[in-house]
């Protein structure tokens, strides 16, 4: 069930941004319904074998002003409730970073939603340079696929630090 070592044909076709994008909203649909009881854990890929966590973003569009809610899998940077939350900005190795990203980096105001815990409000931030190299061996042993992402394509992949407010 792992993804292939050379990058796909027609991962940047619009139908593999339209399966995202549907899939996406399936995910949240489900996870919401289910407080996270279902849909907590991200079992595609290398997450077949060792599944991920999955947190729900909400935030808000820099152009539109509407809400989105992206479900995004997490790495726990720390202890207890104040723990960071680190996503990374991959998008299945996709040429260009997703909408979620440019969000919050023009309004980091944002909330997640996590397994029995609704909209903890969070702060996001761009991880610099030195945190991204710290964090992503750890991001990629959370799931290995992140490392064939950064294969696929040209792209520095941002990782997104939340913090709690």
């Amino acid at each position: 069930m792992g993804l292939p070592e050379e990058r796909p044909p027609g991962l940047d076709s619009p139908m593999t941004a339209r399966i995202i994008k549907y899939g996406a909203k399936a995910q949240v649909a489900v996870f919401r319904a289910t407080n996270g009881r279902i849909g907590r854990n991200w079992r595609i890929g290398a997450g077949w074998r060792k599944p991920v966590p999955t947190l729900l973003l909400h935030h808000v569009g820099r152009r539109s002003g509407t809400e989105f809610t992206t479900p995004l899998l997490y790495l726990r940077d720390g202890d207890g409730p104040g723990a960071d939350l680190v996503v990374v900005a991959s998008q299945g190795g996709l040429p260009k970073n997703p909408q979620w990203f440019h969000n919050v980096v023009a309004g980091p105001g944002c909330a997640v939603s996590l397994p029995g815990r609704r909209r903890v409000p969070v702060h996001a931030r761009q991880a610099s340079p030195e945190e991204k190299a710290a964090l992503w061996p750890r991001l990629v042993d959370l799931y290995a696929d992140f490392a064939k992402y950064a294969e696929w394509t040209d792209r520095d992949i941002p990782v997104v630090v939340l913090s709690p407010r």
